[in-house]
């Protein structure tokens, strides 16, 4: 029998639940309300992929690539260096172009809402760096005005990503009150998926995750929590979250 590879996320506490981490080529749906971390979950996992020698790309939907960076420098990861080497691209799907800052992105879609041009220019960007690991951020504004579209979408990404052998979190919004993962059919298009969320337990906010489902993989099917820290995010994976209760510790 084969031996599954596994992709680490180098998310402290994550890969736990994973045992080992998240099987090569798989295209996992991190989806969450606003605010629960999903942009800096797939920062932090592109970084420590470059760190291992892992190129990446990162696909910016919802920010200008100038934020990107300066999101990322916050938790000390300097992409720059990577850029520069050629190990990491974005690639900016948000300013159309638009702007000073903009024509000195090397990889820029034009029309945002022409999907064929996107995967033209992610597809350029993977094979350019090499990439091992893609984050798109998010995927759902691709979808959000025609909800219709979205699993063929999804398949679309999938067939490019998974054939230039990237394993990829593919950012997804929801809204804070909703139970789906962003879009019909997309979480049966999803090889993975990981919910992020923000609740209130006994009067403060907190943050927890639970992995719905991977394929590949047997992985843990318990709420834990996570805190955002100034290095990024870290899993406490001994740790439970009952939402109509309180934390626990321990198994």
């Amino acid at each position: 029998m084969s031996v599954i590879e596994k992709v680490k996320t180098g998310i402290p506490g994550f890969d736990d639940l994973l045992f080992g981490g998240i099987p090569k080529r798989n295209i996992v749906l991190l989806s969450g309300g606003p605010g629960t971390g999903k942009s800096i979950f797939g920062q932090q996992y592109l970084y420590y992929g470059l760190q291992q020698g892992e190129p990446g790309v990162l696909v910016a939907l919802e920010e200008h690539p100038v934020q990107v960076r300066r999101n990322m420098a916050h938790f000390g990861w300097d992409i720059k260096k990577y850029e520069d080497s050629g190990q990491f691209a974005i690639v900016d799907a948000f300013t159309g172009g638009i702007g000073e800052a903009a024509k000195r992105e090397k990889y820029v879609v034009t029309s945002i809402d022409d999907v064929g041009e996107l995967v033209d220019v992610v597809k350029t960007a993977i094979r350019d760096v090499k990439a091992e690991r893609v984050v798109i951020d998010s995927v759902s504004t691709l979808y959000m005005s025609k909800p219709a579209v979205a699993r063929s979408v999804m398949m679309q990404l999938k067939r490019v990503l998974s054939g230039l052998g990237a394993t990829s979190i593919l950012v997804s919004q929801v809204s804070v009150t909703e139970r789906g993962f962003g879009g019909p059919g997309v979480e049966h298009a999803a090889d993975g998926i990981v919910r992020l969320d923000l609740d209130e337990v006994n009067g403060e906010l907190v943050r927890s995750l639970i992995v719905w489902k991977m394929r590949g993989t047997k992985h843990d099917m318990k709420r834990r929590p996570f805190d955002i820290t100034d290095k990024g995010i870290v899993v406490y994976s001994d740790k439970v979250i009952k939402l109509r209760g309180t934390m626990y510790s321990g198994e």
